[in-house]
């Protein structure tokens, strides 16, 4: 399969070279920032291009991976291609690609990526919706081929499973953020707590989070809860998420 990728972000880079680890044929990768584009290009041996009007026009694959607020200007400039067109958006409706193409669809990877950091992609949910039964059967070949979890979605259930990936990906790691923080302005380093993230992390994968959640709030301690919170005078931003958080946590249902 001739698939020509969109982007040279963080998606794009990982999807790229997993792409090409199975043997797919990766043959253009398009960035506005040529730079950017000839290094992940020259990567997996693709030609980099900068200018839209140098797209191949006859390949089988042209996957859109870059911000969601692109997405349809650079869906508008592919009218001349004769293949699927796809976006790896969890918002995004694939209404925005099925109006200008008649092979439309979305292949959605359900992961954090960093350039800087590998990534198991046959761990990695993903997640396809296509214009018909043709397409999707094309889009299910090729993420099984990269994936163990595939999953068939359509825009509703994947904006939905993407509104609960910020909170429990996009949030907590802002949350450490704020916890090393605390811990910089007191003296202390962040390393003395990733065991205790470690953890936390390790329950979730055989058990509701609900079931074990922790803390002052679930046991209702107020004197604690009271003692933090005046430790975050200063701050009043965190003494606000401190109070919001630990307030939905009393209301779980146990």
């Amino acid at each position: 399969m001739e698939i020509v990728l969109l982007g040279s972000g963080n998606v794009a880079t990982h999807l790229a070279k997993a792409l090409k680890a199975k043997g797919e044929n990766v043959v253009q990768v398009y960035s506005p920032n040529l730079v950017n584009a000839k290094l992940l290009a020259n990567s997996i041996a693709a030609e980099a291009i900068g200018d839209l009007n140098a797209i191949k026009t006859d390949a089988d694959l042209y996957i859109i991976s870059v911000k969601d607020d692109a997405i349809e200007s650079i869906a508008e400039r592919l009218k001349a291609v004769s293949g699927l067109v796809v976006h790896t958006s969890g918002t995004t409706d694939i209404k925005v690609l099925s109006a200008q193409f008649k092979k439309a669809g979305v292949f959605y990877p359900l992961q954090t990526f960093s350039k800087a950091k590998e990534v198991d992609f046959d761990r990695i949910p993903l997640c396809i919706e296509a214009t018909d039964a043709v397409q999707l059967e094309v889009l299910h070949k090729l993420a099984a081929k990269l994936s163990q979890q595939v999953y068939e979605l359509d825009g509703e259930k994947r904006k939905v499973l993407h509104l609960a990936a910020v909170f429990a990906c996009n949030f907590p790691n802002h949350l450490y953020a704020l916890a090393n923080q605390i811990l910089q302005q007191n003296g202390l380093d962040f390393e003395i707590i990733r065991p205790l993230i470690a953890e936390t992390a390790d329950k979730v994968m055989n058990n509701l989070p609900e079931n074990v959640q922790t803390g002052p709030a679930v046991r209702a301690d107020e004197t604690t809860m009271n003692k933090h919170l005046s430790m975050l005078k200063d701050m009043p931003e965190l003494q606000e998420i401190y109070q919001t958080l630990s307030n939905s946590i009393k209301l779980m249902p146990k």
